[in-house]
Order: structure tokens, then sequence, then C-alpha cells
């Protein structure tokens, strides 16, 4: 376990009874929490050090949702995606079914503005709060846009639409913003750079790049994986809080058959739903958003106010269609709230403050 700087007091309270010592200094961190303070690096990892199905885990879960359904005033969204392209990627990020190097796909398709234009009118009567349009990250970038000027216009005038691309310039995320996207997804995954073929400093600038656009960006600590340090998960719940996201949140890496990074295994939903929960802690109140991924009741007990339905291709699964795989409706979604006791919001989203 990690060390900490103790008082003489509370390093005699600790070696006498040290379950009663992460009490009451997990008591004293919701006590911060709850005023609105910001957990430090070292206090966020306090509360990742804890065991996933201990007192003082419920108590941070029950916490994180408190503060969440504070900050979206009681509502959870239900945001959708589709990929307008499947093809192998020579970025190699090892837990990504399009990975050139994991070779699940082989073959190279692209949706027409036809078939896009009808999965997006599909979602919006489907009454989801924002829609995103996913690509590969060597997707032409110009037919990218092309694409998703028609969406924009089959659409009504409310309703978000968010861009899932590579790393881009401020040039071109101004283009986006021209196109009708009110905000982008955008994360630095764990471990970039060694578990993927991408430079850390691009994705960060590209973050700043869309912001400096115009663009609201929505993120995510992910994808988690029983390898991944506590430190390292603190340092990337810190930075993520850096630049007010319209969402965090975390997902945990999902394997895909046969790769590197699956023979390392997938942590279990209450660990999931534990680090969900100390990434809501580690945001200012400003941050109305806290996602997770794949949908679970106990992601959204655990304060997740955003769960995604998706169709088409999917990173994080072996089918062309996701909506035969592991990909949820939202209908599906909803009820997964509901089941958690959240209320469904109607309407566009409200983690997006600067939509179209």
């Amino acid at each position: 376990m990690r060390k900490y700087a103790l008082s003489f007091d509370d390093a005699v309270a600790q070696a006498d009874n040290p379950d009663s010592y992460k009490l009451m200094k997990t008591n004293d961190l919701l006590s911060k929490t709850g005023y609105g303070e910001l957990l430090s690096r070292d206090e966020l990892v306090f509360l990742l050090d804890l065991p996933p199905d201990s007192l003082d885990v419920y108590m941070v879960m029950a916490e994180a949702n408190r503060i969440s359904k504070e900050v979206s005033d009681g509502k959870a969204e239900v945001h959708a995606q589709f990929a307008v392209n499947l093809a192998p990627c020579s970025c190699d990020c090892l837990f990504c079914s399009f990975a050139e190097v994991n070779g699940v796909f082989t073959a190279s398709t692209a949706l027409s503005a036809d078939q896009a234009v009808a999965y997006a009118r599909q979602f919006e009567k489907d009454g989801v709060n924002a829609l995103f349009l996913m690509s590969t990250a060597h997707y032409p970038f110009e037919r990218f846009l092309e694409i998703s000027r028609e969406v924009r216009k089959s659409l009504k005038p409310e309703t978000t639409l968010i861009a899932n691309v590579g790393d881009q310039s401020v040039k071109s995320a101004l283009k986006l913003k021209d196109a009708g996207f009110a905000g982008v997804y955008h994360a630095v995954r764990l471990r970039e750079g060694i578990d993927t073929a991408l430079d850390v400093g691009k994705r960060k600038r590209s973050i700043f790049n869309f912001r400096e656009a115009g663009l609201e960006v929505g993120t995510c600590v992910e994808p988690v994986g029983p390898e991944h340090t506590n430190e390292e998960l603190a340092d990337m719940i810190a930075f993520t809080a850096s630049f007010n996201p319209a969402y965090s949140g975390a997902a945990r890496r999902i394997p895909i058959p046969g790769t590197k990074l699956a023979a390392l295994g997938m942590i279990s939903e209450l660990r999931m739903a534990q680090i969900v929960a100390i990434t809501r802690l580690g945001m200012p109140r400003s941050v109305s958003g806290n996602c997770t991924h794949e949908p679970c009741t106990l992601g959204a007990i655990a304060g997740a106010n955003l769960f995604w339905a998706e169709v088409g291709a999917n990173p994080r699964d072996v089918q062309v269609k996701t909506e035969e795989g592991r990909g949820e409706s939202a209908n599906s979604c909803r009820s997964i709230f509901q089941e958690s006791n959240w209320e469904i919001l109607r309407g566009p989203s409200r983690f997006y403050k600067s939509a179209v």
C-alpha cells in the first residue's frame, strides 16, 4: 500500500486498528467532497486502494451517486453512437478490435450518407440525448465532414451531435464545429504510447484544440485493466478533471479474444463501479456528467449518469454489427438506469452546455 504522511495520533490509530483507521480516513474524505473540495492525488490513491467489497467502498459509491444526482438534477442521459466505417487501423491500440495487429477485421467497409442518415434518424426517434458519429483514425476527414453535414441536415435543430474522431488540429476542429457538432469525445487512454502507437502529447493537444474551436470535450478514464496501478488511475482522474470536461467517468477494458491484452484478464464490475465512483469524487461540481461503459446497474448505482447505445462497428466487439453482439439499445440503457433508481432526461443533452 502507498505510504502516507501521518500524524502521531493517526499512526497510533492505524497500528491499533487498521480497518477502523481506513473507515475514519474514508469518512474524512467524504466530508471533504461533501463540501465540494477536490481530492488530492494521494487521497484518490487511498480510495482506489480500498478493497472493492469493503464498507468504505459502498460509502464512496453512495456519496458519488448523491453528488451525480445533485449536479444533474437527478437525470441520467442515454447517448448513442454509430461508426461511419470499419477498417483495420495502423494505430494498433492493443485493446481495440480494429487494430491491424489484432487481426480481427481484415476488410474495410464504410457507410453511405443515406445509411448514416438512417441510423441517425432512428436514434433520434429512439429519443437519445446526444448522437455520436465515430470513425477510425485514418478515415478521410473531408468524407467524415461530408457525411456529418448530411446527418446534421436530416435531424432536428436541437438534436445534439458529437464527433468521435482521431487527433485534430485547431483548423480541423473548427470544421467540425462548422459541420454542426456541439462537441467531441476524446481521451488519453491508459498507457497511451505503450499499448497504442499514438503520441500522448498529441492526444492532449487535440483536446485543447477542440476546446479552442468551441467544442465541448467529453472524456473517460479508460480502458481499465487489472494491470493498471492505482497511481496510474489517480493521475488519469486528475488529468480529466484538469480541463473541466463535459463529463468524465471510467470504463473497463473488454478483452478481445486471442489478443495480447486479453491474456491479462478483465476487472470485475464491482471494481469498475469503485473507479467510476472515485472519478466522480475527483471531478469539480462544474462537471455534471459521469459515464461508464458498458452499461451496468453497478455503474449507475455508483454515480454513472451516462450510458451509450451502439449500432454498427464497435472497437470492443468482434461482430461487424454490435447490435447483434455487445451493443445495447437506447431502451435497454434506460431500463438499466431505471432499475438503478435514476430518472431519464428527455430532450437534448445537458452535458454539452454550448450545444449547437
